[in-house]
């Protein structure tokens, strides 16, 4: 993951191909290792056809790219993908369609999938809580966080076990 990449805030058609939570397992599994088309439709239990039209989609945005050509076990010419680490630092900016909100469902429906395929004896660790926060301590909280996970994102432990993190945090309200 490119720790040094700018904030920028995400177009239209980047909203679109990351607004599946599919695409956002997609490109979970390609960041650790180059994947094919085949291959992931066996880890995700799905359609190759399925994971194919989510796999342009991530291409065509920038999100995945094609590592060149190779021959896979029987001999056949297939082409592995990487996640580019597009999504790091990307900024979520709704402009009244609801597209955000349907990629923040995408982000949560995925993160999901993960824990159940993690199983119940998993390593994991999850907090929930609520806090009443003014703009200015808001501010403060996301940079902090955003430091405090990049210091963690630049270490990449080769031997490390691969973890995956959801940082969420939601107006409540008041009713």
């Amino acid at each position: 993951m490119p720790a040094d990449q700018p904030p920028r805030t995400a177009s239209v058609e980047e909203l679109k191909a990351l607004a599946h939570p599919l695409r956002w397992r997609i490109l979970r599994l390609c960041f650790d290792r180059a994947w094919t088309n085949q291959e992931l439709a066996e880890r995700l239990e799905v359609a190759p056809a399925t994971v194919l039209r989510h796999v342009r989609a991530l291409v065509g945005t920038g999100f995945l790219a094609a590592e060149p050509v190779r021959t896979g076990a029987k001999g056949a010419l297939e082409r592995p993908y990487r996640a580019t680490g597009r999504t790091w630092r990307l900024g979520l900016v709704d402009d009244g369609d609801g597209l955000v909100q349907q990629v923040d469902l995408a982000m949560l429906g995925a993160h999901r999938a993960e824990i159940i395929e993690a199983g119940p004896d998993a390593n994991r660790d999850v907090r929930r809580g609520i806090l009443r926060l003014g703009k200015r301590s808001q501010a403060e909280l996301h940079e902090r966080l955003v430091e405090l996970i990049t210091e963690f994102v630049e270490r990449d432990e080769p031997d490390g076990e691969p973890l995956s993190y959801l940082w969420s945090l939601v107006a409540r309200p008041d009713r």
